[in-house]
């Protein structure tokens, strides 16, 4: 039987790009080759191409999501989306496969589309019962009345984009003085702003993937950042974090979690591996942060460390996503 083609996409359009790329060089490394042919396939703007072994590139066809070399076409069997942002997290890119009938590794057109919008997420998970913290959203570049956000939201607020990860263009804001630069930088990163409370507590954060007839879901990791939150410095630079799976919880307390992150992979309409991410508090309410579909994979990620900590293979989580999709 011959090998499957796996497309690895990375890449996008957003401040993420590089945690992409090395996103995509964990998955290359985890996927079993044995089984299937890898190539990585980078996507920015208009420019999509494949990375040869032999250090050249190859222009994609977007007709088809196929590409030439040696002169044979190479099509694609099954694509692993790893881009944080767009196109490859708001399921503009999945919508693309939906319509040439190429399966891919996560989140559909819709779910894709609500979970990359933290405050539209966040607050349909709010009506289903899903404790979130208070928030408000700022679109077209509109700079609100401090005093008015500090008497609703108190301090401190979270101000980051309603559309962004890796906490790129995150402030933790403590004064009225400090919400406007902070409105303005996380405007830099998109067209939408969201500022939510600040919730005290331990945060937690819980992988998990389905598919047929199996339902897998991880240990937790606890996340003690040495900076004053959980920042991008703290998420890139081992220094300044601490990163304990499992999670020093209760297992009463540890079910719960595990189990409400099943049932959001549900109420999303989830597929492929999700993270969700919480603060339980000093009462230990637990109380959701967000959902993210395209969890990062490099080696020391949260999801591998799960997969190592439930003494699973992840080469065999891999061909679980990709098998089950080539089997619908």
């Amino acid at each position: 039987m011959s090998k499957k083609n796996i497309a690895i996409i990375a890449g996008g359009d957003s401040s993420e790009y590089i945690i992409s790329l090395k996103s995509a060089e964990g998955i290359y490394s985890f996927i079993d080759k044995e089984k299937y042919n890898l190539y990585v396939v980078l996507i920015k703007k208009g420019d999509w191409h494949v990375n040869l072994n032999n250090d050249t590139t190859v222009p994609i066809d977007k007709n088809d999501f196929s590409f030439k070399t040696g002169g044979r076409k190479i099509r694609f069997d099954f694509a692993y989306i790893t881009i944080h942002g767009t196109p490859g997290e708001n399921g503009r890119l999945q919508g693309y496969f939906d319509m040439i009938g190429l399966p891919y590794s996560s989140c559909g057109v819709l779910a894709s589309s609500l979970t990359f919008n933290k405050f539209v997420c966040n607050n349909y998970l709010k009506s289903l019962g899903v404790c979130i913290a208070d928030s408000v959203r700022l679109v077209n570049k509109q700079l609100p009345n401090p005093s008015e956000i500090v008497e609703r939201l108190g301090l401190p607020v979270f101000v980051k984009p309603n559309d962004g990860g890796s906490s790129c263009g995150t402030t933790k804001v403590k004064s009225g003085e400090e919400l406007i630069p902070a409105i303005k930088k996380a405007f830099d990163e998109g067209d939408e702003v969201i500022i939510e409370s600040f919730m005290p507590g331990t945060e937690v954060t819980c992988g998990c993937y389905k598919i047929k007839g199996k339902t897998v879901i991880f240990p937790l990791t606890e996340v003690v950042s040495k900076n004053e939150f959980f920042d991008f410095e703290a998420k890139y630079n081992a220094d300044k974090v601490d990163e304990i799976t499992p999670a020093r919880i209760s297992g009463e307390l540890t079910k719960q979690i595990q189990m409400l992150t099943s049932g959001i992979y549900d109420l999303v309409g989830a597929k492929g591996i999700i993270r969700v991410d919480y603060i339980l508090s000093p009462q230990n309410e637990v109380k959701m942060l967000e959902v993210n579909t395209t969890p990062g994979m490099t080696s020391t990620s949260f999801i591998p460390q799960q997969i190592k900590a439930a003494g699973l293979d992840i080469k065999n989580v891999m061909t679980d996503i990709i098998e089950n999709e080539l089997n619908q």
